[in-house]
């Protein structure tokens, strides 16, 4: 069976695993403190054009949400994100568990606007028991967002100006940022989200590494014990040269943009055949995840050989999710363009 349900079921690019492979018996210093780790912080922070921004390395997504937030928030505040943002539906209330709210927002498409942060905050402080209340502490978004979209640089400014309007951190949550930065038409680049945000990860998980995250902290001064907080929540890992050479490698000779481009680059064409084929989308995502609005008979004719996600019904049809990655092979995007045909 072909895989489109999601971007993460492969292992690792063969360059990681090479690198892994030839450093296996290395005796380095841990939790992150060999040079495999340090050259790595260096090519991200180049990457951004950051020559002082904090990197550090965890493992996954939901660790590095829950860290990260409960590193920024006190305890009488919440996170505000769109109802369909990540922590809000996807990680088992991980983020109440650090003793902390989850501020939804509703969207139509999984953005949250600059006027929508500026009138929750503004309630909240004309409510007269407003210290009864749980206080937004800091937004947090997805770029691409749960459904692949993307903001656009005018978007992410006026994010950032409301923000230090009312004092609130920003934080991009990227598992698939690389996904959103080769995407057509973006005008986002890694350098726009180190001026732009106080926090941002950028996925290596999905994104072609075994495993892992790397949180770029271009605003120093908010986290300024920040491994005190990984390590309280098993984040701190003691073999962390396994994360450094991941990104190490992925940041060399442009591999992880390359990767990205590639995984891009097989959803668009699949999204132009199925349009070919007469079928309409649910959104506009140019990046990875493609969401065609398809007659049931039809899924269920495709879920024999492919495997693809259900995301919700448009009138009597079904929005399925397809979801390619950086492994995904042409060949397998070609029998599936065959199948629809």
């Amino acid at each position: 069976m072909y895989r489109f349900e999601c971007d993460y079921t492969e292992g690792a690019h063969p360059k990681i695993l090479e690198a892994l492979a030839a450093t296996n018996l290395e005796q380095t210093p841990g939790y992150g403190e060999d040079s495999h780790c340090a050259n790595a912080r260096r090519l991200i922070r180049e990457a951004c054009q950051d020559p002082e921004m904090d990197v550090h390395f965890l493992v996954g997504g939901t660790q590095t949400n829950t860290t990260v937030i409960a590193a920024i928030l006190r305890p009488w505040q919440g996170a505000v994100c769109a109802d369909t943002g990540h922590i809000a539906g996807h990680e088992s209330g991980a983020i109440e568990a650090t003793g902390h709210k989850v501020l939804p927002i509703p969207t139509a498409d999984g953005k949250i606007s600059a006027e929508q942060v500026r009138a929750l905050v503004e309630a909240h402080w004309a409510d007269a028991t407003h210290e009864h209340q749980v206080q937004p502490g800091l937004v947090y978004i997805s770029h691409p967002t749960e459904g692949g979209l993307l903001y656009t640089k005018a978007e992410l400014e006026a994010l950032r100006a409301v923000c230090d309007e009312k004092h609130l951190p920003l934080f991009l949550d990227g598992a698939r940022l690389g996904y959103g930065l080769m995407a057509d038409g973006t005008d986002v680049a890694l350098s726009d989200l180190a001026r732009l945000c106080d926090v941002f990860y950028i996925g290596g998980t999905k994104v072609g590494a075994l495993f892992g995250e790397a949180v770029c902290v271009p605003n120093k001064a908010l986290l300024p014990d920040f491994r005190y907080s990984i390590k309280q929540h098993g984040g701190l890992l003691a073999k962390g040269r396994l994360l450094g050479i991941q990104f190490e490698t992925l940041f060399t000779d442009g591999l992880y943009f390359d990767i990205s481009r590639h995984a891009d680059a097989e959803a668009m064409r699949l999204n132009a055949a199925l349009r070919a084929a007469g079928y309409s989308f649910w959104n506009s995502s140019t990046t990875n995840q493609q969401f065609p609005i398809l007659p049931d008979a039809l899924c269920e004719k495709l879920s024999k050989d492919f495997s693809f996600s259900n995301w919700g019904r448009a009138g009597t049809d079904r929005i399925v999710r397809f979801a390619t990655s950086w492994a995904t092979k042409p060949e397998s995007v070609d029998a599936l363009i065959e199948a629809i045909k």
